[in-house]
């Protein structure tokens, strides 16, 4: 779920919009003003009820990114890097950069945001005590209320990947000692609760109310595919959970010297021989690493002119591993630094290379032995 849209940070926290975002700011601002506050406030001027709208639009998606941040701060508390927030069609995401280490930290992280959410509530219910005789004020405070505490509620429904279905891994976590297991129970009372939404989505548009209909079945669709992603990535880490980067890495990467032009290295390497990497050295100097993502930045008409160690990632910068770190944690080290690939070292000495890649293909090749 990437942002196209930057809109800045909170502690050091990449806040941004997904482009579905602006339809659903637009939708929920023409319920508000044609929908919600015409019969609930008459008398207004036109123009006020869209006026109304939007604002009310905007605080109800801060109020989404607060519940996030409550998420993500709590994350952060527990060691947990956070790469970013992004508000999208379905409300928002934090994007948590690893697992928590504990069925502690899982529930702390996972009840963070419907009680940051419960507590919105109960302040909007406050303003609106205070400034029920005024309309322009009364009208978002009462429906931001309701929201909140809507968010809330239906965020702890114990389904995955909603924050119920994570308190409900945490639980289950605890009491068996087993994460793989606890995802599981999880990720299928996620889909449980998935199929539940479409199946009272289409009953809902086989009533006539279309379009309530089809959004319950949406959202049903999307949970449906986040709790089935979540459960097939546990299979794959319970796959992986013994396997050392010995086992997956690859000892293809080319040894090329440092001074040839990335015209002769397309030429020579990547077309003919199918290489993606290169380990660049100057004689028996390793001098650095070149992908053909970082050949790919450079214009092609400056291929012949520009040699390979000039856009070679040096020696130095780069993040390696060795030979007997575990497949995921290596993984997770590619996630933390946002690479795809590193150099494999064993005693100090580069023996070869590991990237997406060359994970994928090993699981794919112990999926067609069946092992």
């Amino acid at each position: 779920m990437q942002a196209s849209v930057r809109l800045g940070r909170i502690f050091g926290i990449p806040i941004g919009l997904h482009s579905s975002w602006f339809l659903i700011f637009g939708l929920v601002t023409w319920s508000l003003a044609a929908g919600y506050f015409p019969p609930e406030y008459p008398n207004l001027p036109r123009v006020a009820y869209w006026v109304l709208g939007g604002v009310t639009s905007i605080l109800f998606f801060a109020s989404v990114l607060a519940h996030e941040m409550g998420h993500s701060v709590v994350a952060l508390r527990n060691q947990v890097p956070v790469r970013g927030i992004t508000l999208f069609i379905f409300g928002g995401v934090a994007q948590i950069g690893r697992e928590p280490p504990t069925p502690g930290a899982e529930f702390r992280i996972a009840i963070a945001g419907p009680l940051t959410s419960l507590a919105l509530s109960g302040v909007f219910a406050g303003l609106w005590l205070l400034d029920q005789a005024v309309p322009y004020l009364a009208a978002p405070s009462i429906w931001l209320a309701r929201i909140n505490l809507i968010l809330a509620v239906f965020n702890m429904i114990p389904g995955f990947p909603l924050d119920g279905g994570r308190v409900l891994r945490a639980i289950v976590w605890k009491l068996t000692g087993n994460f793989y297991r606890a995802t599981q129970v999880a990720s299928f009372s996620g889909q449980l609760v998935a199929f539940g939404f479409i199946g009272f989505g289409a009953l809902t548009m086989l009533t006539g109310n279309l379009f309530n209909g089809l959004w319950l079945v949406f959202i049903g669709w999307f949970l449906q595919n986040a709790a089935a992603t979540a459960y097939a990535q546990t299979n794959i880490q319970e796959l992986l959970r013994d396997v050392t980067v010995a086992q997956a890495m690859t000892q293809e990467c080319a040894l090329v010297p440092d001074n040839i032009s990335l015209q002769r290295l397309v030429e020579d390497y990547v077309l003919t021989g199918g290489r993606r990497c290169f380990f660049i050295a100057d004689q028996d100097r390793l001098r650095g690493l070149l992908s053909l993502s970082d050949v790919a930045k450079i214009p092609r008409d400056n291929w012949v002119a520009v040699a390979v160690g000039d856009v070679m990632v040096p020696w130095e910068r780069l993040i390696r591993v060795e030979t007997t770190t575990p497949l995921l944690r290596a993984l997770q080290i590619m996630d933390d630094a946002n690479v795809s690939q590193v150099p494999v070292v064993s005693a100090g000495r580069l023996v070869g290379m590991l990237s997406r890649e060359h994970v994928l293909r090993y699981i794919r090749t112990r999926a067609e032995l069946g092992i």
